[in-house]
């Protein structure tokens, strides 16, 4: 047992019913390190955890932190011990106050037994300070963004004075600037001899954070080594067991004529005189930094939000969509950002989360679902896509990110759209499921369809995109067409609407 290491895992095992999420994996943590797990999904990084966090009981192996070893069997007491984990899924009580989300289940008493309000906001005051939050404790957690909703919840977790601090994905939701402030919080935290477990698919994030890093795959100890040992090529290996050297397949396929045309398009609220075509077969991107008004542009021509003017036309006719339906019915198909929120149903099967669009199709004359062709139908998309489960019957929350996304993608894609719309499509999900995400995209694009994709990654927006359109706080600054030609910088620059003083930086041109 070395005192070096702050928590040791060794041989962990976890099966549920016909699945070995966790073959006998080990993880060292050093006292006062941030240490990067990294992995595809499903490789059993948040299942070990959870392990770790009492949420799951190995089914064998040892644990032993702080020199001892521990059988924990609930959350209360990892915490007891120096143990807590932010998840990647945030759960705010929203109504109730930063005060009573940070003390929830062990609020301070006055000598009577009641809540003591004053001292829970004092010792809230402590804490939120500790973070560089400036919030006021009484403030309601529905009025916070995701960004400080998860400050919040690292604001609980030192108040627990906890040894450890476990971080699954808590970058997913976050801007540049967030980024940057939760990183210096996870230095300070540092420098205070606690000890960081940080889950990320963001490779430059890794190596801007973390000291030491340890790959998983398929449920398997790959290896361990300092961050600053391992090239990107060797690191990508090591999670994907392959190489990946086309990270952006985007494969040439001949354009078209005009499929959709957007004039003038307006929300008073969002955006203004927002205009643009997108042809067969070709990938439109959408870039622009967060608050541009992207998504926004795209959930009113999709019907879910009103406009407040401006035509759509779809193979030179217009077409009046006011609400998702008409949509669908027009061959429109959409990707959500937020996978979790508004795309997966977590408590339903695989199943029917892929058939939730296209149910009526299924239906026969007297009212019954047709169970049989519908089970051939959605294996044949689940085959197409890989998704990786069990089972049809299997519940879309139990499957790893990435599967999730390629569920709403197969659900989509049965709609036989002839226009799809992708928002963030490969947010939280592995360099692996990346490459396959966007080798659909591309292909998709061959089969002649028109794909409107937003993405906040530049590589990303710039390696599959035939054309790119930028906005800014509501209005387009620019439509490059040359995209082979544009640089990040360039793109930034007409994202932050500063593109005629770069132009002079760079000589005019």
């Amino acid at each position: 047992m070395s005192s070096e290491y702050l928590l040791e895992m060794k041989n962990i095992v976890k099966v549920f019913p016909g699945v070995k999420a966790l073959g006998g994996v080990d993880l060292r943590v050093r006292y006062g390190e941030i240490h990067a797990l990294m992995g595809e999904n499903g490789a059993g990084k948040s299942t070990l955890m959870k392990c770790i966090a009492g949420i799951y009981r190995p089914t064998s192996g040892e644990i032993i932190f702080d020199g001892k070893v521990q059988d924990l069997r609930s959350p209360s007491e990892a915490l007891a011990i120096g143990i807590s984990m932010i998840h990647q899924e945030l759960s705010p009580v929203l109504y109730r106050p930063i005060m009573e989300n940070i003390w929830l289940g062990r609020e301070p008493l006055t000598g009577l037994g009641l809540v003591n309000h004053q001292k829970m906001y004092e010792k809230s005051r402590e804490v939120l300070k500790e973070i560089d939050l400036e919030e006021d404790p009484r403030t309601l957690m529905a009025n916070l963004t995701v960004a400080k909703m998860q400050m919040v919840e690292i604001a609980k977790a030192v108040s627990y004075n906890s040894k450890l601090i476990i971080m699954d994905e808590p970058t997913s939701s976050l801007t540049e600037k967030e980024i940057k402030q939760l990183f210096s919080i996870m230095r300070k935290l540092k420098s205070q001899g606690k000890s960081i477990i940080f889950i990320t698919h963001k490779l430059d994030e890794m190596y801007e954070i973390a000291d030491q890093v340890t790959v998983y795959r398929d449920g398997a100890y790959v290896g361990s080594g300092k961050a600053s040992d391992l090239t990107v090529t060797k690191l990508i290996t090591m999670m994907v067991g392959r190489d990946v050297k086309e990270m952006f397949p985007k494969t040439p396929c001949p354009i078209g004529d005009v499929k959709l045309e957007v004039k003038n398009l307006s929300n008073r609220k969002y955006f203004t005189n927002v205009s643009f075509t997108v042809r067969r077969g070709e990938i439109l991107g959408i870039a622009g930094l967060i608050g541009a008004g992207r998504t926004e542009v795209v959930e009113t021509i999709f019907g879910m939000r009103p406009r407040s003017g401006g035509e759509v036309f779809i193979d030179g006719k217009k077409v009046e969509i006011k609400k998702p339906s008409d949509a669908i019915a027009n061959g429109m198909a959409w990707l959500t950002e937020d996978r979790r929120g508004s795309g997966i149903f977590p408590m339903l099967a695989v199943q029917l989360n892929i058939a939730i669009a296209t149910i009526p199709k299924f239906i026969n004359k007297v009212g019954l679902i047709r169970e049989s062709q519908l089970n051939k139908t959605c294996a044949e998309y689940v085959k197409k896509i890989q998704v990786k489960t069990p089972s049809l019957d299997q519940r879309v929350e139990n499957l790893s990110g990435g599967n999730q996304q390629k569920v709403l993608v197969a659900r989509w894609l049965m709609t036989n759209p002839d226009i799809l719309f992708v928002d963030e499509p490969t947010r939280g999900i592995d360099v692996g499921t990346k490459s396959e995400i966007h080798r659909l995209i591309s292909q998709l694009a061959g089969e002649g369809k028109s794909i409107v994709m937003i993405s906040s990654e530049l590589p990303e927006i710039m390696g599959m995109s035939d054309r790119i359109m930028i906005m800014h706080q509501g209005k387009v600054t620019g439509i490059v067409e040359n995209v082979s030609g544009l640089t990040q910088e360039e793109l930034m620059a007409y994202a932050t609407d500063t593109i005629e003083t770069y132009r002079k930086s760079k000589g005019g041109k």
